[in-house]
């Protein structure tokens, strides 16, 4: 019996081809995958130099510590992962 709560992931080292189904996919075996941004940063040429996503999941602590240990500094898709707690307030969402 586990009790779940939603929590925001930030989820950084994404290679620019990775889509959102992707990311749900990959998140999915952990937990409930509600929602899932994806932003990339470019440069001014339009380059893109970071890309990087929070995803709000539905899960356990248990899964979550599972999730953070199998992902987490993983290699996938030609990046590596860097996964933790999305600091940000919802407030500061928008920044630029």
């Amino acid at each position: 019996w586990k009790v779940n709560s939603m929590r925001r992931l930030y989820v950084g080292g994404l290679s620019h081809t990775v889509t959102q189904k992707d990311l749900k996919d990959r998140f999915g075996k952990f937990g409930d995958v509600e929602d899932v941004e994806l932003r990339t940063r470019k440069d001014e040429d339009g380059v893109p130099y970071k890309t990087f996503g929070y995803i709000n999941i539905n899960i356990s602590d248990a899964d979550l510590k599972k999730c953070l240990t199998v992902l987490n500094k993983s290699k996938w898709k030609g990046g590596t992962l860097q996964i933790e707690p999305a600091k940000e307030s919802f407030l500061h969402r928008y920044r630029p």
